[in-house]
């Protein structure tokens, strides 16, 4: 008896170890993304009745979510870290690492937009400096360590260029708009200055290194096509440093009064403006494509992944940028454009959460991919 129910008990912990350990970083997408949600709502030109409770609601949400995966892959580290030496050497998931510190500074400006209506200004303060904190360091960590990985050790197609690249290198553009939102709540002084300067660094940082992957994200679609799998989404991260520099570049502009000369912060609230048009103009031509691409890609039987969580906080941060715009600018084409933007964010992020409910129940989001074979581009043959 003893010896026939001995291997009943060895498959449980098992299988649990195999899901805890299919949790990598770039579930934290869906923190970034529901995140995203509370904070574009509640800054958006045009408020309506019960927007203000919804953003807070949603905040708390993405909330318990980043504690809940802070504990699981901060878990990870500390006592199975063979999970954290195979996500790191996969070319397609240690790029999601940069996630994780973007999902800290999201939660973090929730807590400065939102949450300070639950928790008190001075908790929703201090939060917000500790999550700003933990995930700047962790993205100037990430936009460095990921792509010397991928310069030094991964194995790299000519035809691998994805939207997930972007991923390890927005960060720092993350964090300069909340770091833009907590200079009102620094002392006046050098510090104050020194935190606008860094901002506009992390900002440049970001924006060139996002200008040379899109750019080569650009090439692989012209020579090569698309993948047709359910990395297709991805192509929405583009939009995400597109969005979130014209967020910055206004951001910046608006506070940096309280920081440098006055002459200086005109400059650059101008800049906010003479930047953030043309990248608009060229974030809807990509909002464009990407839909196309897309919609090509579902009719052909695209499956749900979480890559799909990649059509939320890109679109959440055009929808920020946008707002930027019409605060800058009083013109009513940004501000229904950031209306809108917003209800088309809405519905992907209801549809997206609701199947990523679904796919964690039944559990086939925790299934190991099915081939670890690299994921080709192609095109349709020529008729």
């Amino acid at each position: 008896m003893s010896d026939a129910a001995a291997p009943s008990e060895v498959p449980a912990p098992r299988k649990r170890v195999e899901v805890l350990g299919s949790i990598g970083p770039n579930w934290f997408a869906a923190v970034m993304g529901t995140g995203i949600v509370a904070i574009a709502g509640a800054t958006l030109p045009l408020q309506v009745p019960g927007v203000r409770g919804f953003t807070e609601g949603v905040w708390v949400i993405a909330l318990i979510m980043l504690a809940v995966l802070v504990l699981v892959v901060g878990g990870h580290w500390l006592w199975n870290p063979r999970v954290v030496r195979g996500h790191a050497r996969n070319p397609q998931m240690a790029h999601f690492y940069g996630a994780a510190p973007m999902a800290l500074v999201t939660v973090g400006t929730g807590a400065l937009l939102v949450g300070k209506d639950l928790i008190g200004e001075r908790v929703a303060v201090d939060l917000a400096w500790v999550l700003w904190t933990a995930g700047t360091l962790g993205g100037l960590f990430t936009a460095v360590s990921i792509p010397f990985l991928m310069f030094t050790q991964h194995s790299v197609e000519p035809d691998a260029a994805f939207g997930g690249w972007l991923m390890p290198v927005v960060p720092p553009m993350v964090s300069a708009a909340g770091g833009a939102l907590l200079l009102p709540h620094m002392a006046p002084g050098t510090g104050r200055e020194t935190m606008l300067y860094g901002c506009y660094a992390m900002f440049g940082l970001s924006l060139v290194a996002s200008l040379i992957i899109i750019t080569m994200i650009w090439t692989r679609l012209a020579l090569y096509g698309t993948s047709g799998t359910a990395r297709v989404p991805t192509l929405w991260i583009v939009l995400g440093p597109l969005g979130q520099s014209i967020t910055v570049a206004g951001l910046l502009g608006t506070y940096a009064g309280s920081a440098v000369a006055p002459e200086i912060a005109s400059g650059m609230r101008v800049f906010g403006v003479l930047f953030g048009v043309p990248v608009w103009g060229f974030a809807v031509l990509w909002i464009a494509l990407a839909t196309a691409l897309t919609v090509r890609t579902l009719r052909r039987g695209m499956p749900f992944a979480l890559t799909w969580w990649s059509l939320t906080f890109p679109v959440g941060t055009f929808v920020t940028g946008t707002t930027q715009l019409a605060e800058h600018t009083a013109l009513p084409a940004f501000e229904v454009a950031a209306v809108a933007a917003y209800v088309g964010l809405l519905a992907t992020w209801v549809l997206v959460a609701i199947r990523t409910t679904g796919g964690s129940l039944r559990g086939s989001l925790f299934a190991p991919p099915a081939s670890t074979d690299p994921i080709r581009a192609h095109k349709d043959p020529v008729a």
